[in-house]
Parts: C-alpha cells; sequence; structure tokens
C-alpha cells in the first residue's frame, strides 16, 4: 500500500532527491524512506507556554511508540498558546495557531497525526486545523499537575486565584501569603488540575473518542503518561493503515456524547465555543441549542473545583473518565468509534470501577440532579448566551436586578472599586466590549471580580453578564458570550445604568426590561467602536471572526480542503 508520504519520499526523479537529500542532513538512514507511514507529531511545546514546556519529553515517548510498530516519526513545531502569558488573550489567536497546524499537516509528508496539547487553546486548535485536513489523527493530552498543596489543604489552579485574591482584597490574608501560594499551586510540570478549560479540553477529546481509554487524567509527571504516549505512537501507524481518519470518529454521535459527558464533569463553558468550532471543520451541524437540550438536564458526577471539592490527580485515581462514561451509559452512543479502532462500550470493560465515590458519584446519586450549560435567549442575547449553573449561586438563578454599566475593560477597572460607585448587592453587572471583535479575541474577564465595598460586606456572588468568556476554573452566576456582541450592535451594547435586567435559568430567560422603541432610539444614537487593528492578523481576525453562538471561528476557515497537494515545491 503506498501512503500519502511517498509523493514526497517515493519519487525517484529530481523531485525525490531533493525531498529525502535535505532530510539527511540530520543522519536519518535510507531504509525509513522505503514507504512506511511516517507520522507527524505536532507539537505545541513551549516556554511561554508553562502548561506545555514538558511536552518534547513526551514526544520522545511518541517516538518510541512509532517506531515500535514501524512507523517513521517527524516532530514539528507550531504556534503555541500560553493562557496565562499571551495578551491580550489566547482566544484571539486559537484561529491563527489552527491554521497553522492545518497548513503544516497538508503541506508536509505525513500519513498520520499525533497531536500534543495541554493549555486551553492548544487542544482546540490543533484538533480544528488536523479536522480541516482529515488524516488519521490522535491527541496525546499532556495531562494535569499535582494537586496545589497551600498550608495544609489543596488548592486548585485558577480556582485558588480567584479565592485568594478576593480573601487580599479583605484583608484576611498578606500580600507574603498571597505570593507564598503561586509555588504552591504550581508546584509540577502540566496544565491546572482543576476541571478548567484545559482539563475540560482533554476530557473533550477523550469523549470525542480521539484518545486512548484513559488518557485525559493521567498527570503530567505519573509514570503513566509516558507509557500512553508510546501506546499512542504504535497506535497512529496502525490507524494509518487501516485509513482511519478523524471523520469517521468525528460523527454526530461522538459531539452529542462529549456534550452530555461535558455536563457529567461540570466542564468549563469555554467547552461550547471549542467543540463547536471543532464541528464547524469537520462539516457536522451542532447548534448553540444542542448543548441545552442534549446536556442541561445530565446529572453532576464528579466532584472537582471549580463545581467541587477534588482535583485531577484525584479523578484519576478513582478511575478517571471511564468510569464517568461507565456511569452514564444510558445516556450515551455507546456503539460510537473510537482511536483504537474500538467504540467506547468496549472500551469500558474492564475499566468501569469507581475507586473514590467522594469523588466520581454514581448516576442514580449524583452531587447535583442538573449540571450542563444551559443557554438563555431573549432580547439581551437573541441569538443566545450561557450559564454554568453547577458554578453559579442558587439564590441568583431567579433574579431581576438593576444594572451597572461598564463600558469596557479599562472602565471596569478604573470603577469597579471607587466607594462612590452606585452599586449594592440586587444590581446586576454589565460589561460591554468584550467579544470577539470588541476586545478583540473574547478573553476571560466575565468573572468580573466584585467591588471592594461588596466584598467588604462579605457578599460573595452577584449577577455578571458580558459577550466575553470566562475561566474554567472561575465560578459564579456569569452569564457569558451574550451573541450578538456589544461591538457589533447587539442589544448589550444599548444597556444603560439603571435598566432591568431579568435573569431566569430555569425559564432560559435573559432580558432587558426596555420597551422596543427606547431600544430603537437609543440604536440611532449608537456608534460602532473603532476596529481593534487597521493591519496583521488582528485587521483580518476581526473582519471576519464569527459570533460565539458559531464557534468564533474565521468565517473562510469553516469546513475542509483534504490533505491533497497536487504541485511540488520545484
Amino acid at each position: 500500500m503506498a501512503y500519502r508520504s511517498a509523493d514526497w519520499f517515493g519519487k525517484k526523479d529530481k523531485m525525490g532527491f531533493i525531498y529525502r537529500s535535505w532530510m539527511k542532513n540530520q543522519g536519518i538512514p535510507e531504509d525509513l524512506f522505503d514507504g512506511r507511514p511516517v507520522i507527524g507529531i505536532c507539537n505545541t511545546w513551549s516556554e511561554l507556554t508553562p502548561c506545555n514546556a514538558h511536552l518534547r519529553d513526551i514526544a520522545e515517548s511518541v517516538k518510541r511508540g512509532v517506531y515500535e510498530a514501524g512507523g517513521f516519526p517527524l516532530e514539528f513545531p507550531i504556534m503555541s498558546l500560553g493562557e496565562t502569558l499571551l495578551k491580550p488573550t489566547a482566544m484571539l489567536f486559537r484561529n491563527l495557531a489552527s491554521m497553522d497546524a492545518e497548513e503544516s499537516i497538508r503541506g508536509n509528508p505525513l500519513d498520520g497525526i499525533v497531536l500534543l496539547t495541554g493549555c486551553d487553546k492548544t487542544t482546540p486548535s490543533t484538533v480544528m486545523g488536523a479536522a480541516s485536513v482529515d488524516l488519521p489523527t490522535l491527541v496525546v493530552p499532556g495531562g494535569p499537575m499535582l494537586n496545589g498543596k497551600y498550608k495544609g489543604h489543596d488548592i486548585g489552579s485558577g480556582t485558588a486565584v480567584w479565592q485568594l485574591t478576593d480573601e487580599l482584597k479583605k484583608g484576611k490574608i498578606t500580600y507574603d501569603e498571597y505570593a507564598q501560594a503561586e509555588s504552591c499551586m504550581s508546584r509540577s510540570q502540566g496544565h491546572c488540575m482543576t476541571m478548567g478549560t484545559a482539563s475540560t479540553m482533554a476530557c473533550m477529546v477523550e469523549a470525542l473518542g480521539l484518545t486512548l481509554p484513559g488518557a485525559s487524567a493521567i498527570p503530567a509527571v505519573d509514570s503513566r503518561k509516558k507509557v500512553m504516549a508510546q501506546l499512542s505512537g504504535r497506535r497512529i501507524v496502525e490507524m494509518v493503515k487501516e485509513d482511519l481518519k478523524m471523520s469517521q470518529i468525528l460523527t454526530r454521535k461522538a459531539f452529542e456524547n462529549s456534550i452530555k459527558i461535558n455536563a457529567a464533569i461540570g466542564g468549563s463553558s469555554n467547552f461550547l465555543i471549542h467543540l463547536t468550532a471543532i464541528a464547524g471543520r469537520i462539516g457536522v451541524e451542532l447548534k448553540l441549542d444542542d448543548f441545552d437540550q442534549l446536556g442541561s438536564k445530565i446529572p453532576l458526577l464528579l466532584n472537582l473545583m471549580p463545581s467541587g471539592k477534588f482535583l485531577m490527580e484525584d479523578f484519576y485515581y478513582a478511575g478517571g473518565l471511564p468510569v464517568i462514561i461507565s456511569q452514564l451509559k444510558s445516556e450515551l452512543h455507546l456503539d460510537a468509534l473510537t482511536v483504537n479502532g474500538k467504540s467506547h462500550g468496549e472500551n469500558i470493560v474492564g475499566r468501569d470501577t469507581c475507586f473514590n465515590t467522594e469523588v466520581i458519584a454514581e448516576y442514580k446519586k449524583p452531587f447535583k440532579s442538573e449540571a450542563g450549560i444551559t443557554v438563555l435567549k431573549g432580547n439581551l442575547a437573541t441569538n443566545g448566551a450561557v450559564i454554568k449553573p453547577s458554578a453559579a449561586t442558587p439564590a441568583l438563578m431567579k433574579h431581576t436586578g438593576r444594572a451597572v454599566v461598564f463600558e469596557d475593560i479599562e472602565d471596569y477597572h478604573n470603577r469597579v472599586d471607587d466607594p462612590d460607585l452606585d452599586i449594592d448587592e440586587t444590581c446586576v453587572m454589565v460589561l460591554k466590549t468584550v467579544g470577539p471583535v470588541g476586545y478583540p479575541g473574547m478573553p476571560e474577564v466575565g468573572n468580573m471580580t466584585l467591588p471592594k465595598k461588596l466584598l467588604d460586606k462579605g457578599i460573595t456572588d452577584m449577577v455578571r453578564i458580558s459577550d466575553g468568556r470566562m475561566s474554567g476554573t472561575a465560578y459564579g452566576t456569569v452569564v457569558l458570550h451574550v451573541s450578538p456582541e456589544s461591538a457589533v450592535g447587539g442589544t448589550l451594547a444599548l444597556v444603560k445604568n439603571g435598566d432591568l435586567i431579568e435573569l431566569d435559568v430555569q425559564a432560559r430567560k435573559i432580558h432587558l426590561h426596555v420597551s422596543d422603541e427606547e431600544l430603537s432610539q437609543r440604536r440611532k444614537t449608537w456608534k460602532q467602536p473603532e476596529p481593534a487593528a487597521d493591519r496583521g492578523y488582528v485587521n483580518l481576525y476581526v473582519r471576519h471572526v464569527q459570533q460565539a453562538d458559531l464557534g468564533a471561528d474565521l468565517d473562510f476557515l469553516r469546513g475542509k480542503s483534504g490533505s491533497k497537494v497536487t504541485r511540488d515545491s520545484h
């Protein structure tokens, strides 16, 4: 069988000479060009992406597996997206990184792909890019950090940041104690060990069938992570021989499974925007309402921060995602195919035992009866908005309050702690111009820190609304992803201080109590903000990014172009 790479390495002419000769300067022997499967290891390693800084080591384990199975591994880098360092937000560059992955895969002599991922956007960006090429592809998640340890108890990535920052503002801890927690929280290689976006993305790809069973929860520094990587290297060679492509795995059933599993684990609200974008690349129709209809009634089975008590290390020791899949089996398509050539139903055989019921609950005795992300609609969000009930305050799930409006992030920072700010705990905090076009890039600022004067009163949560996102490690009664966003003229742009806003999560309602006539008058005087950039990628982004309900992909990237390249380079 001739593989795709034979169009490069198998040629017996000038072009074959060029394609092979320059590769040989790395000391590659002749027999590796004999037509065996060439496996691309797409590595998002970077020292600027601390969650992925160990992936060069993981790549070596993958290579061992590829060689063992008779393949030829070639590691290549793409743009890496470090959530904690990259300004103004890593989300601005998710689509750019996906383009890097797509064109690097398509343009090179590769027959199968292993995606090495970790930090939040590195998983969806690489999956999106690979999906648009549709070669046999397998994901190796980098794994979470070990549990944070601080003053004798566990603390979680991100979640502890919000908690400790509030305590610092209230004077409950000193700055020295605050600074000490930095190294206590991040004490090993790996990504956030809460059920934040990185862990959610790892679970997402396992739920979709793109990893070997049980891969998502293994801590980064656990030796079994390297074992999983080596086995993945072996398996991708077999996938090439079987011609098992992504499109055979990423079916409608796979997406429905992923939505339900995300609800059961209390996954990040960012899951919606990334899964929708992946579906748009592979050609599966997925609408915002699907997340509510399929996931909102699923019980919460995983007791992890920020929705619960434990962390990813505990999840792995309790049995990991196969136990969740087993508990949810009555809700799932167990016949859905996965990368090992078997179905989810086959994969959970022998992996269905829970070793800690405090961490993973039984389906019939869940931690919460309904945990999925809820989609809200109304005149304030005609295309939809979302809220994560498992991280919200039950008493605020039905609430009407007076709007306190911040026109942009600078306005928020300048005024939120002003003692004269006219706000109390019954108000609704509204933040504009933080959507895909407005910020640009839709940052994780939706979980606005409460005003200091309210924190001093002991207030811990308020209804907050924005067209931005929220870190998966965060919590609160936070309405996110309002679409259309304010910067393109959505109703959010027209909200004024003092307007009444009604939130009713059970009724799936978000309503601005302002008449259509008044909104029409306000629209006449509204002016669209100037574009964020007049050149470069950011200019391209703001002109072509879709709204949150469509996955915030660039409009010209939806769909796939396949793997064929017909012309040579010389």
